[in-house]
């Protein structure tokens, strides 16, 4: 177990200086344009994979990274740059991570290098949760995935939404009930492979924020795939479904369910998105508070504006701490008895709120037009206290963990 610490070594820091040169040369001159165009950046995503940044190579150094540092350093220098552009080279991840929580080591060799690609031919790849009808609410899932005994394949229905590059992925995780008696213990993950019958997009999202990255509905319409594309395998299934209707019947312990084990790995990782993003506005705000003059005085000789800063300052540190602290929990296997991991995301996303309507309050009318960055900083934050579990379920998750009690 690697012990836990704030400083990042010689080869973090060059990782880390390398991804800030990516992010400040290639993401931010180009952050304005995709906003407007509200599609998804496919030249800075080429980019990207042509440096090694958007490839699973990258990625894997980083998540097996023993200190938990590498994934939270990445995200928050390449949110940084730009949240909607950082998000369409990340959001492959999230599957990805779907992938690693619940594969076997074979699925995850078949299928996670067919998420990314190459340079020569870049793939991306979708993990489907959220329903129209069951978002945070997940024991209201409604996408069916029904065995079929006879050609050892899974017949799977039904509609998802918010998904991240949702309909144009090549491919797609996706989370489906396989039995409606367990309520939200009765999911499962498939994986749907490339050009599979029955799966297309629905209704893209026209968004406040994050506007580069493409949000769709996935609409599945007798989606045929092999046993081999339930990840875990069926024998490991059928064994977690008959432990689960067990403790039904005694009133034991929860089981986790798929969906959940994703997005416990992915929260902290949430909230190094939240942290970048706070960053740039904060670093905005300062440059803009020590340069503008007002009565004779750059405007941070002011206390109301100085201490505000020195305020998102503080916040922006305390939620990197608890961020670089739950995120080496995770890849140290030490258990959040804490929700460390949901206390993590809530900081630091309603600190990214928080931090960047201060920075549009500094910059004053200059901060609510497009000329300047933090406005759209706004508009993406927003985003981090509503998706991967909205700061209302991580309070439930805190408070139910440190209670005990079934809060509702």
């Amino acid at each position: 177990m690697a012990e836990f610490t704030m400083e990042l070594n010689d080869e973090q820091k060059e990782v880390r200086d390398w991804l800030h040169g990516f992010a400040a040369d290639v993401i931010r001159p180009a952050a304005a344009e995709w906003d407007e165009r509200e599609e998804t950046p496919w030249p800075v995503i080429q980019e990207a994979a042509k440096v090694g940044i958007y490839s699973l190579d990258f990625y894997a150094q980083q998540y097996f990274d023993q200190t938990g540092l590498g994934i939270p350093m990445a995200m928050e220098e390449l949110f940084w740059g730009d949240a909607g552009i950082a998000l369409s080279i990340v959001g492959t991840g999230l599957a990805a991570v779907g992938v690693l929580a619940n594969g076997t080591e074979e699925q995850i060799g078949t299928w996670v290098p067919q998420m990314y690609g190459d340079a020569n031919d870049v793939k991306l790849a979708a993990f489907c949760s959220s329903e129209p009808d069951a978002g945070s609410d997940v024991a209201s899932m409604r996408t069916r995935a029904v065995y079929d005994e006879a050609k050892d394949e899974w017949v799977i229905n039904g509609t998802k939404t918010w998904a991240t590059n949702g309909g144009i992925a090549n491919v797609h995780v996706v989370v489906a009930v396989v039995d409606p008696d367990l309520g939200s213990k009765g999911h499962a993950s498939f994986i749907v492979p490339p050009n599979t019958p029955g799966l297309a997009q629905g209704q893209k999202f026209k968004k406040h924020g994050i506007r580069a990255s493409h949000t769709a509905e996935v609409v599945l319409d007798n989606v045929r795939v092999p046993g081999s594309c339930l990840l875990g395998g069926k024998e490991k299934l059928d064994e977690r479904l008959a432990r689960a209707r067990e403790r039904a019947k005694a009133g034991g312990e929860r089981v986790k369910n798929a969906a959940m084990a994703t997005f416990e790995a992915s929260r902290p990782a949430v909230g190094a998105m939240a942290v970048g993003t706070a960053r740039a506005a904060y670093e905005v705000a300062l440059d803009y508070a020590m340069t503008r003059e007002q009565f004779g005085r750059p405007i941070i000789d002011n206390q109301g504006v100085a201490f505000q800063l020195a305020e998102m300052a503080t916040q922006i540190d305390a939620a990197r701490l608890l961020v670089w602290r739950a995120s080496w929990m995770a890849v140290n296997g030490k258990p959040f008895t804490a929700a460390e991991g949901s206390m993590s995301k809530l900081f630091a996303s309603e600190t990214s709120k928080k931090v960047t309507a201060q920075a549009i309050q500094i910059l004053g009318g200059n901060g609510y037009t497009r000329e300047y960055p933090v406005e759209r900083m706004h508009r993406d934050s927003a985003i981090y206290t509503i998706f991967e579990g909205t700061s209302e379920i991580q309070r439930l998750v805190i408070a139910r963990t440190l209670s005990g009690m079934s809060i509702r």
